[in-house]
């Protein structure tokens, strides 16, 4: 059995924003966006480097979070595809901080029965950070807890691409095919599509993230830069969801 999470010392906003949560409606399934760290760094005087370094903080804050709430699915898009376009020592230093958090956090999710699942072309990534990802995969493959995905490498339209050419090399009857088929090729198969997906940093776009996935998502755009995003932010986040009236197409 999992142990639970210690509660941490929140302060009196943050108390009084969990507390408004219905524990009974929460998003099964939260994606994030986090997006901002160079405008945070940037603003403050700072490398862009620091302001990634600065977001390894509100990712152990947003993950620790969804655990004490028993979210059962948290995907956070770490590195798109596109990202590769960013200066080579900005990429690099970005594949550095990825291992030095999974080395950092491997405790937790060992200890809270969190499940690790990369997504992504992670088979185009350096062999230092495969097998990095491998071992944690691995040795987290038979937890039951929260399935925590990290979108590493990813697009959205790859996904589905992937997703079709597996498809035709199977030999399936693409005539017949179904929605709800489908699902189960893609990198996220077997999970529920995210209820809530949040972005950072108050850009409206979702920037090639599971564009199958989201079809009915409920999105929440804040200003506030990746950096600083906190369990307060998640928290609103929720509550503003539960407040929505979903009807997938319905009245």
């Amino acid at each position: 059995m999992p142990a639970d999470i210690a509660p941490p010392q929140l302060s009196e906003r943050e108390q009084l924003l969990l507390e408004a949560i219905d524990r009974e409606r929460l998003p099964r399934h939260i994606a994030i966006i986090m997006d901002g760290n160079g405008r945070w760094a940037r603003e403050r005087g700072f490398t862009r480097i620091k302001g990634h370094k600065a977001a390894i903080n509100a990712v152990q804050s947003v993950v620790k979070a969804c655990i004490e709430l028993k979210v059962e699915h948290l995907t956070l898009f770490a590195f798109s595809t596109e990202n590769w376009k960013r200066p080579p020592q900005e990429t690099g230093t970005l594949m550095a901080l990825l291992r030095q958090y999974l080395r950092m956090e491997f405790k937790t999710v060992d200890q809270y029965d969190v499940r690790l699942h990369a997504i992504g072309a992670i088979d185009q990534l350096g062999t230092g950070i495969q097998k990095d990802l491998a071992r944690v995969v691995k040795a987290t493959e038979h937890h039951r807890g929260m399935l925590f995905n990290l979108a590493l490498n990813y697009s959205g339209r790859s996904d589905i691409i992937h997703a079709i050419q597996t498809l035709y090399k199977s030999g399936k009857d693409l005539s017949q095919l179904t929605e709800g088929e489908f699902n189960q090729w893609l990198s996220t198969a077997g999970q529920p599509d995210p209820d809530l997906v949040i972005r950072t940093s108050g850009e409206y776009r979702i920037s090639n993230f599971l564009l199958w996935q989201i079809a009915y998502s409920e999105i929440w755009v804040t200003k506030t830069y990746w950096p600083d995003f906190g369990r307060a932010d998640l928290y609103r986040a929720i509550s503003d969801y539960q407040n929505r009236n979903r009807r997938f197409g319905g009245i």
